[in-house]
Formats: C-alpha cells, sequence, structure tokens
C-alpha cells in the first residue's frame, strides 16, 4: 500500500518509533524510486536490487537520525547514492590490487579452483551458517533458502509463498537483519 503526501510525516513518525507496518509502507512507497535510480547508476539489476535492498536497510537502521525538515526520498537517494559509490569504490579497488606493476602484464591470472583446503573452509562456514538460519523462525528460514539456496527471484517467491512482492522483500530483509545478529552474537561469545 502505497502512502499518500499526507500520511507520509504520519508514517515517519511511527517509523522512527519502530512500527514495522509504517516501515513497510515506506518501502512500498519509495522502492521504485530507489531502484529506478540505482538502475540508471549500476546498468545491472541484480546491483541495483542488492543496494536498494541495502539502502531501505540502512535507512531503517538510522531512521532516528532523519531530519524530517528535508524530504524522506531524497534522504533515501543520498544513502543509495553513498552505497554505489562505496560499491564502485570496492570494485575499483578490487581490480586495482589484482593488477600487476611488476613486470608489465596488466592482470594477474588467478586460478580460481578452490584447493582441497579451501572447499574444507566452504563447507564448515556452509554448516555453519546452515545451523545460524535454523535459529530463525521457519517464515524466515523458508524466505532465505527461497531467495539464496534455491535462487529464485522476489517475483518467484512472492508467487511461492502467495505474498505481495514488496512483502517479501521486507521479510527478506528482516531476516537478514536477524541472521546477522545471531552471527555477530555468535562471534562475541
Amino acid at each position: 500500500m502505497k502512502i499518500t503526501e499526507e500520511e507520509l510525516v504520519p508514517n515517519l513518525l511511527k517509523a522512527k518509533a519502530g512500527n514495522q507496518i509504517a516501515f513497510s509502507n515506506l518501502l512500498d512507497t519509495f522502492w521504485n524510486d530507489v531502484y529506478g535510480f540505482l538502475l540508471v547508476r549500476t546498468e545491472n539489476e541484480n546491483d541495483a536490487e542488492d543496494l536498494t535492498i541495502q539502502t531501505f536497510s540502512k535507512a531503517f537502521d538510522k531512521i532516528d537520525t532523519y531530519d524530517m525538515s528535508y524530504k524522506f526520498k531524497t534522504w533515501l537517494i543520498t544513502i543509495a547514492k553513498n552505497l554505489h559509490v562505496d560499491l564502485f569504490r570496492k570494485r575499483k579497488k578490487s581490480v586495482l590490487e589484482n593488477m600487476n606493476y611488476g613486470n608489465g602484464d596488466a592482470i594477474k591470472v588467478l586460478d580460481d579452483a578452490p584447493t582441497i583446503e579451501d572447499q574444507l573452509i566452504i563447507d564448515q562456514n556452509l554448516a555453519n551458517l546452515l545451523h545460524d538460519i535454523k535459529k530463525l523462525k521457519p517464515a524466515y528460514q523458508r524466505i532465505i533458502n527461497l531467495r539464496y539456496f534455491n535462487e529464485l527471484s522476489y517475483a518467484d517467491i512472492a508467487t511461492e509463498l502467495n505474498e505481495p512482492m514488496n512483502s517479501v522483500k521486507v521479510k527478506l530483509l528482516r531476516a537478514k537483519k536477524l541472521l546477522a545478529e545471531i552471527i555477530k552474537t555468535k562471534g562475541k561469545s
């Protein structure tokens, strides 16, 4: 359900108070604006989608810092732009690190095949991740499984779960945040 301009301020106040429905309404209202902005900049649907989710995640985490004298959409677009710049810098740095300036070669050729040790580490990390995912509520386990293990699109997940696509996006966002908290908490112990 998209909100009107008159409903925006009450929804922002509710979101600042932690109301999940208000967050969902804001996501529904501004998703296409943020996604469209990022799609033009990244020219890649997957990157735009991932950055859009990160934008809303960061915005909802920092909603208490939002100054209501500015337009909410402008604030979201600023967050999206900064996340895109960060991604661009990270990728540029990665490319530069793979450059070999010593002998004139343009780029080092790396062996992409994992070693036996690499595969053991990957398997162990996957087992730990699956164990952490099982600590989530079943609905969150299922949505993470559909997105990351079955590699379904948001539209396919929405069809599978018989839910609106924006609800799927919000649930996945919450599931990822909860999973990150579980992993973070486990890392401290």
